[in-house]
């Protein structure tokens, strides 16, 4: 079939280099400009428009795609894929392809409609999500679902970990759903339960500052979930500590209270409103990402100090 990709960071990739392995016709692939810039202020490329270009694609950045309605006709698609593009899809657009256009979501739909799905996921220590193939139709997430896999998220892993699984899981049920959707000559689609939907809304940085009244298990989901963007944190010394990795384990104390800071054994263990988590990945401002170890033997911490909510 000949088809229309778009899509934006890495989570894409993967679906587009099945898309041209399976042998459909790319005859365009739409991305997000370049926004993104090294330490030289230099543009870096989006890493959809790197691999097009490693594929010998035509790809093209607009910044209102609804303005490139002529251009998008004129490519005489069968259909569009959309994976994390990151433009809203005007009703004209989408009937412009023969076939509509469909979207990888990073989901079990209607659970986590919206962005960030996977990020949520962990956040809310769910124990499985997936990925749908659906038909987009105007709204949030709500199209019918054409194809569905489920993916168990492991206890400690981390959203990062996710995305890198649920990508490739994605491109290949990407393909299966083409293949369908090719030989049938239709798009067979399920309604989706409203009644089951929920949002996710988009992540801040804000987000990840760590309430230390909260129950342990909960803030180790948060960091799972944060990491790696836009990464837990709390203050320490008037400094923003990131906490990219950490642990549940025993511990009674006020909220935020250092309870264990042993050097030798590398075991940094705080109070929560609810048992203790164990710090295992840590990174101060301008500064590597250390290990529980690492930040002990570099900084003199207290037994009894606190780590807080707010800049103190």
């Amino acid at each position: 079939m000949r088809v229309i990709f778009m899509g934006t960071p890495d989570f894409a990739v993967p679906a587009l280099e099945a898309v041209v392995a399976a042998g459909h016709t790319v005859v365009a692939v739409i991305c997000q400009p370049d926004r993104a810039k090294d330490r030289k202020g230099n543009l870096l490329p989006v890493s959809v428009k790197s691999a097009a270009q490693r594929l010998r694609l035509p790809v093209y950045a607009f910044e209102r795609l609804r303005e490139q309605c002529d251009f998008l006709r004129n490519l005489n698609a069968d259909i569009g894929v959309t994976a994390a593009y990151g433009q809203i899809l005007t009703q004209e657009i989408l009937d412009i392809p023969k076939y509509g256009v469909i979207n990888v979501h990073a989901s079990l739909l209607p659970k986590y409609r919206g962005s960030s799905p996977i990020q949520w996921a962990v956040v809310n220590g769910e124990t499985e999500t997936g990925v749908t193939i659906m038909q987009t139709e105007k709204g949030l997430d709500c199209g019918d679902i054409l194809s569905v896999q489920a993916v168990p998220i492991p206890p400690s892993a981390t959203a990062g970990d996710m995305f890198a699984i649920l990508k490739t899981v994605g491109a290949r049920l990407l393909v299966e759903t083409l293949a369908q959707i090719e030989h049938s000559g239709r798009l067979e689609g399920k309604k989706q339960d409203e009644a089951l939907a929920t949002k996710c809304t988009m992540l801040t940085k804000n987000d990840g500052l760590l309430n230390w009244r909260l129950d342990a298990t909960t803030l180790y989901n948060r960091i799972r979930g944060l990491n790696p963007w836009p990464v837990a944190f709390t203050f320490w010394q008037g400094q923003v500590l990131k906490i990219f990795k950490a642990e549940v384990c025993a511990g009674n104390g006020q909220p935020g209270e250092v309870l264990v800071a042993d050097r030798l054994r590398g075991d940094l263990i705080i109070a929560c409103g609810q048992a203790a988590l164990r710090l295992s990945e840590l990174q101060l401002p301008g500064k590597r990402v250390m290990t529980g170890r690492e930040f002990l033997c570099g900084h003199s911490i207290s037994v009894h100090s606190m780590f807080t909510g707010q800049n103190a």
